[in-house]
């Protein structure tokens, strides 16, 4: 390399030349045992001012490394270098609380004609470093052939996210299939953030993982996430976030949440299985993944299944998810719209030692723990859950799934109490009146999973195919339909707003379920359209 002058503060100086001496070094290859001052060239992505020294976040396309500078407590070092300014700088590397970091000795602007040259080529590594290597599918599928594209393109993203230093939300469903799909993502990217960063606090600066109440990304969710991303943004000099949707995404309901969300610099990609009446997300997104956009059921493939494999495409070495696909496809009632490929994730599972009895208790866990930490992130708590460590997540799931069982004994009990049938042609309709039959806030089951336990054992109990089952509350209804009653959750929605556009309908789901809002003083006229609904079909 060519020697130039760096200034004072560097152990190797050649006396004879009066210069200094640096090894040039790639930030991928620097480790404590960097002995000796060094010196990398790449983009700074954030300058942050400390009560101590000013530190400079440099990215070479390898990786990211923060370099101190000191001159005084509080005082700003080197106020010419600036965010995206690209640099060449010599330093010394130390170790500071767990993390690697360089001290400066000195610090220099590339000129414009070398910034545009290393530019070019930085842009060209991280193209190379994002590129996927494509597993094999851990099952069998045509549906999964069919998205594989999509998996690269997705997968080539988040690793670009990654390697440029962007931070990544996983937005997901409050429910056992939308945690196993965040918790694959999670297990996935974690590891490469903290690579990329050398550091083991970087995931909870560039990553966040957020149950969604709601079965879509609501409005109030994205302002969530954009306004704490503003302020990271105007704090930290972070870069707007990489948003991944799982388990939900896909419908218009959606939309709002993600235009908004772009507006302020955001870019999403969608992993959903649910169906929409017209694909609306698709063109504002960076990748949709969905069975229904090949032309396939989405009920085929849950998206905790969908997000698993997603997670194999990110990081080939993601461990402790092989067996998350058998127990998410048993929560969403996989098995009974694709028990072939039920039956090979089960069988994937059983060699990672969980057994189906094993794996609806921790799915029933999940959503226990989903009613109560509801909005919180949780990720110490749900990796218990998900199995690190192993022994503590058996020692959990037998504590708790007895006691749930015995509450949803109870919710079982007090909804069929109150349950009233009535023949609408050939479907029955059954409706509960929740807030006059279930405890208030904080019960368990909540609303929904209520629904769901009278709406199963009345057809175990009746024999009944052609069923109907609504959780109707003062602003809201909770529906479930067996395919036998050709219910449409989406068409409802529909008819209910051209009949009824005062009552303000809104919700989302798919073809047989979801959750319906409205104005409470519509809700009898929204219950008589339901009625008449059913009775068009």
């Amino acid at each position: 390399m060519n020697k130039k002058n760096y200034g004072k503060g560097n152990k190797n100086f050649n006396k004879s030349a009066g210069r200094i001496e640096a090894k040039k070094i790639l930030i991928e290859n620097i480790d404590l045992n960097s002995k000796g001052s060094v010196f990398v060239t790449g983009v700074v992505n954030r300058v942050v001012q400390t009560g101590g020294p000013t530190i400079f976040v440099v990215n070479d396309g390898t990786g990211s490394l923060s370099l101190k500078g000191f001159i005084g407590p509080g005082l700003r070092a080197y106020p010419e270098i600036k965010e995206d300014d690209a640099v060449k700088a010599v330093v010394s590397i130390n170790e500071y609380q767990g993390e690697l970091e360089g001290e400066i000795s000195s610090i220099k602007k590339l000129p414009e004609n070398e910034k545009k040259e290393f530019l070019k080529s930085l842009m060209e590594l991280e193209k190379e470093r994002a590129k996927v290597t494509p597993p094999e599918f851990l099952v069998k599928s045509h549906i999964l052939d069919k998205l594989r594209n999509r998996f690269i393109e997705a997968a080539t993203q988040v690793r670009l996210a990654i390697i440029q230093d962007r931070p990544i939300i996983v937005r997901h469903h409050n429910d056992a299939d939308g945690y196993s799909s965040g918790f694959s993502l999670e297990r996935a990217i974690l590891p490469l953030i903290e690579k990329q960063h050398s550091s083991v606090k970087a995931p909870w600066e560039f990553f966040l993982r957020a149950p969604s109440q709601a079965p879509f990304y609501e409005i109030d969710d994205s302002i969530r996430d954009m306004a704490n991303s503003l302020r990271n943004v105007a704090k930290f000099s972070n870069k707007m976030p990489l948003i991944i949707i799982a388990d939900n995404g896909s419908t218009p309901e959606d939309l709002m949440g993600i235009k908004q969300g772009k507006v302020h610099g955001a870019d999403f990609i969608v992993v959903d299985h649910h169906a929409y009446d017209k694909d609306v997300v698709s063109p504002e997104v960076m990748v949709h993944i969905n069975p229904f956009l090949v032309g396939e059921d989405g009920s085929h493939f849950s998206a905790g299944m969908l997000c698993t494999e997603f997670a194999r495409f990110i990081n080939p070495d993601v461990k402790n998810i092989n067996q998350i696909p058998a127990m998410a496809g048993f929560a969403d009632r996989i098995d009974l719209g694709n028990p072939d490929v039920m039956e090979k994730y089960l069988n994937i599972a059983q060699k990672e030692g969980y057994s189906r009895e094993l794996l609806s208790d921790i799915a029933l866990v999940i959503d226990y723990v989903s009613a109560k930490v509801r909005f919180m992130e949780a990720r110490e708590y749900i990796e218990v859950l998900f199995g690190e460590p192993r022994g503590r997540q058996r020692e959990l799931v037998s504590l708790m799934a007895p006691y749930i069982k015995e509450l949803d004994k109870k919710g079982l009990f007090i909804g069929k109490s109150n349950a009233k049938q009535e023949k609408i042609g050939k479907v029955v309709l059954q409706t509960i009146k929740i807030e006059e039959t279930f405890p208030g806030f904080g019960f368990f089951p909540k609303p929904g999973r209520a629904v769901g336990l009278v709406h199963d054992d009345y057809q175990r109990e009746k024999n009944v195919t052609a069923l109907v089952t609504a959780g109707i509350m003062a602003t809201a209804m909770t529906i479930r339909a067996t395919n036998e009653a050709n219910f449409s959750f989406h068409e409802l929605l529909n008819f209910l707003n051209e009949k009824l556009p005062d009552a303000f309908v809104s919700g989302g789901g798919h073809k047989n379920a979801g959750s319906l809002n409205f104005l409470p003083y519509k809700k009898e006229e929204v219950v008589n359209l339901l009625k008449e609904f059913l009775k068009s079909r």
